[in-house]
């Protein structure tokens, strides 16, 4: 399946729009020509420019706006095609009971089985970049991950 530009870049306009409407909520601080909504803002600034960018190319092409291919009618490659978002929302579901350290391990090793990877590279692989992905966030950028089940460890 492939989207237009000009529809992709309608899209993330909207998004970016989106965002930047969101951080108009977000509180300031007294003394501070800046406040936490400006990185957000930023980013949402250069997704806007892009999506501009994407729009008037999707507008010059004039191509169809959707096309559906071969591989929307392979139900492996939809589901394979689905995990990554369908991931992220577990994490999301996930994460606050059981932990960050058991879901992401949970999820790196499931995914990686899913593509087939062989199971003595698919542990190691998913508890390394686990445990890299905890020591940085929490340990080198102070980030509080939930910790869940493992609260009485950690």
């Amino acid at each position: 399946m492939r989207l237009n530009d000009a529809l992709l870049g309608a899209i993330l306009l909207g998004f970016a729009g989106w965002i930047w409407w969101l951080t108009s909520f977000f509180p300031s601080f007294p003394g501070q020509d800046y406040g936490p909504n400006l990185f957000p803002r930023i980013l949402a600034t250069g997704i806007g420019l892009c999506a501009l960018v994407l729009v008037l190319r999707g507008v010059r092409n004039r191509a169809p706006l959707l096309v559906v291919e071969g591989w929307v009618v392979q139900p492996r490659r939809v589901i394979s095609f689905l995990l990554i978002p369908l991931a992220a929302l577990a994490y999301i579901l996930v994460s606050d009971p059981l932990g960050f350290i058991p879901t992401a391990f949970l999820l790196l090793l499931g995914l990686s089985l899913w593509f087939q990877a062989r199971p003595l590279v698919a542990l190691p692989v998913a508890a390394g970049m686990t445990f890299l992905v905890h020591w940085f966030f929490a340990g080198l950028m102070r980030v509080p991950l939930p910790r869940g089940v493992l609260d009485s460890v950690l």
